[in-house]
Protein backbone atom coordinates (compact mmCIF):
# COMPACT_ATOMS: atom_id res chain seq x y z
CA UNK A 1 0.00 0.00 0.00
CA UNK A 2 1.52 3.65 -1.00
CA UNK A 3 1.43 6.06 1.93
CA UNK A 4 -1.65 8.47 1.92
CA UNK A 5 -0.72 11.85 0.40
CA UNK A 6 -2.65 14.97 1.46
CA UNK A 7 -1.11 17.12 -2.01
CA UNK A 8 -2.30 15.09 -4.65
CA UNK A 9 -5.90 13.58 -5.11
CA UNK A 10 -5.86 9.79 -4.94
CA UNK A 11 -6.51 7.95 -8.23
CA UNK A 12 -8.82 4.37 -8.41
CA UNK A 13 -6.36 2.16 -8.41
CA UNK A 14 -5.03 3.89 -5.00
CA UNK A 15 -8.50 3.91 -3.14
CA UNK A 16 -8.80 0.49 -4.46
CA UNK A 17 -5.29 -0.41 -2.60
CA UNK A 18 -6.65 1.10 0.41
CA UNK A 19 -9.80 -0.23 0.24
CA UNK A 20 -8.49 -3.83 0.11
CA UNK A 21 -5.59 -3.02 2.90
CA UNK A 22 -5.58 -5.26 6.06
CA UNK A 23 -2.35 -4.44 7.54
CA UNK A 24 -3.54 -2.95 11.11
CA UNK A 25 -0.35 -0.60 11.14
CA UNK A 26 -1.22 0.62 7.26
CA UNK A 27 -4.93 1.16 8.55
CA UNK A 28 -3.86 3.22 11.76
CA UNK A 29 -2.02 5.33 8.93
CA UNK A 30 -4.84 5.72 7.05
CA UNK A 31 -7.23 6.59 9.77
CA UNK A 32 -4.64 9.09 11.21
CA UNK A 33 -4.29 11.05 8.06
CA UNK A 34 -8.18 11.00 7.17
CA UNK A 35 -8.59 12.38 10.91
CA UNK A 36 -5.85 15.19 10.08
CA UNK A 37 -7.39 16.15 6.73
CA UNK A 38 -10.80 16.26 9.06
CA UNK A 39 -8.98 18.72 10.82
CA UNK A 40 -7.48 20.74 8.31
CA UNK A 41 -10.23 21.03 5.95
CA UNK A 42 -13.37 21.01 8.45
CA UNK A 43 -11.81 21.80 11.93
CA UNK A 44 -12.23 19.59 15.17
CA UNK A 45 -16.21 20.59 15.50
CA UNK A 46 -18.61 17.59 15.40
CA UNK A 47 -22.54 18.69 14.78
CA UNK A 48 -25.69 16.96 15.94
CA UNK A 49 -27.81 16.33 13.52
CA UNK A 50 -31.02 15.38 16.06
CA UNK A 51 -33.27 11.90 14.34
CA UNK A 52 -37.04 12.16 14.79
CA UNK A 53 -38.25 9.29 13.50
CA UNK A 54 -41.93 10.25 13.69
CA UNK A 55 -43.54 7.57 11.57
CA UNK A 56 -42.77 3.77 10.50
CA UNK A 57 -45.24 3.40 8.27
CA UNK A 58 -43.69 2.85 4.40
CA UNK A 59 -44.92 2.47 0.90
CA UNK A 60 -41.97 0.73 -0.27
CA UNK A 61 -40.86 -2.77 -0.30
CA UNK A 62 -37.24 -2.47 -0.13
CA UNK A 63 -35.40 -5.97 0.38
CA UNK A 64 -33.14 -5.16 2.98
CA UNK A 65 -35.09 -2.65 5.60
CA UNK A 66 -37.13 -3.56 8.62
CA UNK A 67 -39.65 -1.70 7.89
CA UNK A 68 -40.54 -2.69 4.41
CA UNK A 69 -44.06 -2.53 3.39
CA UNK A 70 -44.76 -6.42 3.92
CA UNK A 71 -43.02 -7.34 6.87
CA UNK A 72 -46.52 -7.67 8.92
CA UNK A 73 -44.42 -8.46 12.48
CA UNK A 74 -43.84 -4.34 12.27
CA UNK A 75 -46.31 -2.39 14.88
CA UNK A 76 -47.42 0.60 12.48
CA UNK A 77 -46.97 4.05 13.61
CA UNK A 78 -47.06 7.93 13.25
CA UNK A 79 -46.06 10.51 16.22
CA UNK A 80 -48.49 13.11 16.59
CA UNK A 81 -47.84 16.39 15.39
CA UNK A 82 -47.95 17.53 19.28
CA UNK A 83 -45.18 14.80 20.13
CA UNK A 84 -43.10 15.55 16.90
CA UNK A 85 -42.92 19.37 17.87
CA UNK A 86 -42.35 18.26 21.55
CA UNK A 87 -39.18 16.46 20.63
CA UNK A 88 -38.18 19.25 18.43
CA UNK A 89 -38.48 22.28 21.03
CA UNK A 90 -35.74 19.73 23.21
CA UNK A 91 -33.92 19.75 20.59
CA UNK A 92 -34.09 23.26 20.71
CA UNK A 93 -33.65 24.31 24.43
CA UNK A 94 -30.77 21.54 24.51
CA UNK A 95 -28.70 23.56 21.51
CA UNK A 96 -28.25 20.76 19.03
CA UNK A 97 -28.84 23.35 15.89
CA UNK A 98 -30.19 20.81 13.52
CA UNK A 99 -32.37 18.59 13.26
CA UNK A 100 -33.42 15.73 10.69
CA UNK A 101 -37.07 14.38 9.94
CA UNK A 102 -36.76 10.71 9.14
CA UNK A 103 -40.08 8.02 8.37
CA UNK A 104 -40.75 5.79 5.97
CA UNK A 105 -41.73 6.32 2.53
CA UNK A 106 -44.84 8.27 1.58
CA UNK A 107 -46.28 10.49 -1.35
CA UNK A 108 -49.74 11.28 -0.53
CA UNK A 109 -50.84 14.31 -0.34
CA UNK A 110 -52.19 13.87 3.47
CA UNK A 111 -48.50 13.21 4.47
CA UNK A 112 -46.41 15.73 2.02
CA UNK A 113 -48.90 18.52 3.90
CA UNK A 114 -48.42 17.30 7.71
CA UNK A 115 -44.39 17.35 6.82
CA UNK A 116 -44.85 21.02 5.31
CA UNK A 117 -47.01 21.86 8.48
CA UNK A 118 -43.95 20.38 10.47
CA UNK A 119 -41.31 22.28 9.19
CA UNK A 120 -43.17 25.66 9.23
CA UNK A 121 -43.57 25.12 12.82
CA UNK A 122 -40.30 24.01 13.58
CA UNK A 123 -39.23 26.99 12.21
CA UNK A 124 -41.77 29.16 13.91
CA UNK A 125 -40.84 27.80 17.90
CA UNK A 126 -37.31 27.55 17.29
CA UNK A 127 -37.20 31.58 16.30
CA UNK A 128 -35.74 30.02 12.53
CA UNK A 129 -32.81 29.02 14.23
CA UNK A 130 -33.06 25.26 14.08
CA UNK A 131 -31.36 23.49 11.05
CA UNK A 132 -33.82 21.14 9.43
CA UNK A 133 -32.44 17.93 7.30
CA UNK A 134 -35.44 15.82 5.71
CA UNK A 135 -34.95 12.25 5.20
CA UNK A 136 -38.37 11.35 3.16
CA UNK A 137 -37.37 9.52 0.49
CA UNK A 138 -38.21 9.46 -3.24
CA UNK A 139 -40.84 12.37 -3.86
CA UNK A 140 -41.83 14.64 -6.70
CA UNK A 141 -39.96 17.70 -7.73
CA UNK A 142 -42.94 19.91 -6.47
CA UNK A 143 -42.86 18.14 -3.18
CA UNK A 144 -39.19 18.89 -2.56
CA UNK A 145 -39.34 22.10 -3.74
CA UNK A 146 -42.67 23.26 -1.25
CA UNK A 147 -40.35 21.66 2.04
CA UNK A 148 -37.84 23.78 1.03
CA UNK A 149 -39.76 26.58 0.38
CA UNK A 150 -41.42 25.80 4.46
CA UNK A 151 -38.08 26.02 5.79
CA UNK A 152 -35.88 22.47 5.49
CA UNK A 153 -32.66 23.19 3.76
CA UNK A 154 -30.87 19.64 3.80
CA UNK A 155 -31.86 16.48 2.11
CA UNK A 156 -30.51 13.04 2.42
CA UNK A 157 -31.48 10.69 0.10
CA UNK A 158 -29.09 7.54 0.47
CA UNK A 159 -28.46 5.73 -3.00
CA UNK A 160 -27.41 2.50 -0.98
CA UNK A 161 -25.25 1.40 -4.28
CA UNK A 162 -24.27 3.17 -7.27
CA UNK A 163 -23.89 -0.78 -8.90
CA UNK A 164 -26.98 -0.85 -10.76
CA UNK A 165 -27.20 -3.96 -10.96
CA UNK A 166 -26.61 -4.19 -7.16
CA UNK A 167 -29.05 -1.76 -6.53
CA UNK A 168 -31.84 -3.93 -8.93
CA UNK A 169 -31.11 -6.70 -6.39
CA UNK A 170 -31.61 -4.70 -3.23
CA UNK A 171 -35.24 -3.71 -4.45
CA UNK A 172 -38.74 -4.64 -6.40
CA UNK A 173 -38.48 -4.31 -9.85
CA UNK A 174 -41.48 -1.03 -9.51
CA UNK A 175 -38.10 0.72 -7.57
CA UNK A 176 -35.82 2.42 -10.62
CA UNK A 177 -32.19 3.51 -10.00
CA UNK A 178 -32.87 5.91 -12.53
CA UNK A 179 -35.87 7.77 -10.64
CA UNK A 180 -33.18 7.86 -7.01
CA UNK A 181 -30.71 9.68 -9.43
CA UNK A 182 -33.25 12.22 -11.00
CA UNK A 183 -34.44 12.77 -7.31
CA UNK A 184 -30.63 13.55 -6.18
CA UNK A 185 -30.76 15.92 -9.47
CA UNK A 186 -34.15 17.94 -8.56
CA UNK A 187 -32.71 18.47 -4.75
CA UNK A 188 -29.56 19.70 -6.10
CA UNK A 189 -31.44 22.43 -8.42
CA UNK A 190 -34.14 23.34 -5.83
CA UNK A 191 -30.88 24.41 -3.56
CA UNK A 192 -30.83 22.00 -0.65
CA UNK A 193 -27.58 20.93 0.47
CA UNK A 194 -27.85 17.22 -1.16
CA UNK A 195 -26.57 14.30 1.26
CA UNK A 196 -26.42 10.73 -0.53
CA UNK A 197 -24.71 7.29 1.10
CA UNK A 198 -24.25 3.30 0.60
CA UNK A 199 -24.53 0.41 2.66
CA UNK A 200 -21.22 -0.85 3.05
CA UNK A 201 -20.94 -5.01 3.23
CA UNK A 202 -23.74 -5.86 1.25
CA UNK A 203 -24.30 -9.60 -0.53
CA UNK A 204 -22.37 -9.93 -3.56
CA UNK A 205 -21.03 -5.63 -3.02
CA UNK A 206 -17.33 -5.79 -3.64
CA UNK A 207 -14.53 -3.61 -3.05
CA UNK A 208 -14.49 -2.07 -6.41
CA UNK A 209 -18.28 -1.41 -5.89
CA UNK A 210 -17.22 0.92 -2.70
CA UNK A 211 -14.61 2.68 -4.50
CA UNK A 212 -17.16 3.20 -6.87
CA UNK A 213 -19.21 4.32 -4.61
CA UNK A 214 -16.84 7.34 -3.57
CA UNK A 215 -16.42 8.14 -7.41
CA UNK A 216 -20.06 8.56 -7.43
CA UNK A 217 -19.84 11.32 -4.30
CA UNK A 218 -17.99 13.19 -6.33
CA UNK A 219 -19.02 12.89 -10.06
CA UNK A 220 -22.46 13.92 -8.04
CA UNK A 221 -20.76 16.63 -6.46
CA UNK A 222 -22.48 15.67 -2.77
CA UNK A 223 -22.61 17.75 -0.07
CA UNK A 224 -23.02 15.70 2.81
CA UNK A 225 -22.50 11.82 3.67
CA UNK A 226 -24.51 9.38 5.63
CA UNK A 227 -23.49 5.58 4.69
CA UNK A 228 -22.82 2.59 7.62
CA UNK A 229 -22.11 -1.46 7.20
CA UNK A 230 -24.98 -3.60 5.95
CA UNK A 231 -26.74 -5.02 9.59
CA UNK A 232 -28.79 -7.69 8.73
CA UNK A 233 -32.82 -7.63 9.36
CA UNK A 234 -33.55 -11.13 9.03
CA UNK A 235 -37.34 -10.64 8.02
CA UNK A 236 -36.41 -9.65 4.75
CA UNK A 237 -35.16 -10.98 1.85
CA UNK A 238 -31.58 -9.49 1.67
CA UNK A 239 -31.57 -11.14 5.48
CA UNK A 240 -32.35 -13.79 4.46
CA UNK A 241 -29.94 -15.36 2.48
CA UNK A 242 -26.96 -12.75 4.08
CA UNK A 243 -23.91 -14.37 6.11
CA UNK A 244 -23.94 -12.63 9.46
CA UNK A 245 -20.70 -14.47 11.51
CA UNK A 246 -18.73 -12.55 13.65
CA UNK A 247 -16.38 -12.18 11.28
CA UNK A 248 -18.30 -11.12 8.62
CA UNK A 249 -19.65 -8.59 10.90
CA UNK A 250 -15.76 -7.55 12.07
CA UNK A 251 -15.06 -7.03 7.87
CA UNK A 252 -18.36 -4.71 7.68
CA UNK A 253 -16.80 -2.82 10.70
CA UNK A 254 -13.69 -2.21 8.88
CA UNK A 255 -14.85 -1.46 5.50
CA UNK A 256 -17.01 0.77 6.96
CA UNK A 257 -14.15 2.79 8.47
CA UNK A 258 -12.14 2.76 5.05
CA UNK A 259 -14.80 4.38 3.66
CA UNK A 260 -15.08 7.16 6.21
CA UNK A 261 -11.51 7.63 6.13
CA UNK A 262 -11.23 7.59 2.13
CA UNK A 263 -14.12 9.45 1.48
CA UNK A 264 -12.61 12.55 3.78
CA UNK A 265 -9.18 12.04 2.06
CA UNK A 266 -10.71 12.01 -1.55
CA UNK A 267 -13.56 14.99 -0.50
CA UNK A 268 -11.85 16.85 2.05
CA UNK A 269 -14.58 19.59 2.77
CA UNK A 270 -17.68 17.19 2.84
CA UNK A 271 -19.95 17.10 5.75
CA UNK A 272 -19.60 12.74 6.92
CA UNK A 273 -21.78 10.98 9.60
CA UNK A 274 -20.64 8.53 11.86
CA UNK A 275 -23.15 6.75 11.64
CA UNK A 276 -25.56 4.51 14.64
CA UNK A 277 -24.87 1.63 12.65
CA UNK A 278 -20.88 1.57 13.35
CA UNK A 279 -22.02 1.79 16.96
CA UNK A 280 -24.34 -1.45 16.49
CA UNK A 281 -21.14 -3.57 15.55
CA UNK A 282 -18.50 -2.26 17.66
CA UNK A 283 -19.51 -0.16 21.44
CA UNK A 284 -17.26 2.85 20.55
CA UNK A 285 -18.24 2.56 16.78
CA UNK A 286 -19.35 5.90 16.07
CA UNK A 287 -15.87 7.16 17.63
CA UNK A 288 -14.34 5.25 15.96
CA UNK A 289 -16.00 6.65 12.66
CA UNK A 290 -14.59 10.60 13.75
CA UNK A 291 -11.16 9.69 14.70
CA UNK A 292 -11.55 8.08 10.97
CA UNK A 293 -12.87 11.64 9.15
CA UNK A 294 -16.24 11.85 10.20
CA UNK A 295 -17.66 15.12 11.50
CA UNK A 296 -21.26 14.56 11.91
CA UNK A 297 -23.22 12.49 14.75
CA UNK A 298 -27.10 12.28 14.92
CA UNK A 299 -28.40 11.48 17.78
CA UNK A 300 -31.97 9.92 18.02
CA UNK A 301 -34.40 12.01 20.21
CA UNK A 302 -37.62 10.25 18.91
CA UNK A 303 -40.02 9.48 21.64
CA UNK A 304 -38.79 6.59 23.57
CA UNK A 305 -42.05 4.93 23.00
CA UNK A 306 -41.23 4.66 19.63
CA UNK A 307 -38.07 3.69 19.30
CA UNK A 308 -38.48 -0.26 19.06
CA UNK A 309 -40.68 0.08 16.46
CA UNK A 310 -38.03 1.86 14.03
CA UNK A 311 -35.36 -0.64 13.62
CA UNK A 312 -34.83 -0.23 9.88
CA UNK A 313 -32.05 -3.50 10.89
CA UNK A 314 -31.72 -5.87 13.79
CA UNK A 315 -30.86 -5.05 17.55
CA UNK A 316 -30.57 -0.87 16.74
CA UNK A 317 -28.71 0.22 19.93
CA UNK A 318 -29.79 3.32 22.13
CA UNK A 319 -33.86 2.01 21.46
CA UNK A 320 -34.34 2.15 25.19
CA UNK A 321 -32.38 5.48 25.98
CA UNK A 322 -34.28 8.62 26.28
CA UNK A 323 -32.93 12.04 24.64
CA UNK A 324 -31.70 12.78 27.83
CA UNK A 325 -29.65 9.88 28.60
CA UNK A 326 -28.35 10.02 24.80
CA UNK A 327 -27.07 14.26 25.13
CA UNK A 328 -24.97 12.93 28.02
CA UNK A 329 -23.66 9.48 26.29
CA UNK A 330 -22.63 11.56 23.03
CA UNK A 331 -21.18 14.13 24.81
CA UNK A 332 -18.83 11.74 26.98
CA UNK A 333 -17.72 9.80 23.77
CA UNK A 334 -16.85 13.09 21.67
CA UNK A 335 -14.97 14.59 24.29
CA UNK A 336 -12.89 11.31 24.45
CA UNK A 337 -12.01 11.37 21.23
CA UNK A 338 -11.29 15.32 21.20
CA UNK A 339 -13.16 16.87 19.39
CA UNK A 340 -15.68 19.53 20.42
CA UNK A 341 -19.37 19.72 20.17
CA UNK A 342 -20.66 22.71 17.35
CA UNK A 343 -23.91 23.05 20.32
CA UNK A 344 -26.02 25.88 18.70
CA UNK A 345 -24.80 25.73 15.01
CA UNK A 346 -26.07 24.59 11.89
CA UNK A 347 -22.73 22.82 11.01
CA UNK A 348 -24.09 23.47 7.05
CA UNK A 349 -21.59 21.74 4.73
CA UNK A 350 -18.54 23.90 3.81
CA UNK A 351 -18.68 22.37 0.56
CA UNK A 352 -21.79 24.03 -0.24
CA UNK A 353 -20.64 26.45 0.65
CA UNK A 354 -17.73 27.19 -0.96
CA UNK A 355 -19.58 26.27 -4.51
CA UNK A 356 -22.03 28.74 -3.26
CA UNK A 357 -18.90 31.15 -3.44
CA UNK A 358 -17.72 30.60 -7.13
Amino acid sequence: MSSVSNEKELGRNEILSFMKEENEEKLKELYKKAYKIKLDNVGDKVYYRGIIEFSNICQKNCNYCGIRKSNSDVHRFTMSEEEILESAKWSYENSYGSLVLQSGERQDEEYIEFVTGLIEKIKKLSNGELGITLSLGEQTFETYEKWYNAGAHRYLLRIETSNKELYNKLHPADHKFETRINCLKDLKKIGYQVGTGVMIGLPEQTEEDLVDDILFFKDMDIDMIGMGPYIVSEKTPIGEIAQNSKEIKKKRFELGLKMIALTRIYLKDINIAATTALQALNPVGREAGLKAGANIIMPVITHKNYRKDYQLYDNKPCIDDNAVECKACLENRIKGVGDKIGYGEWGDSLHYKNKKKM
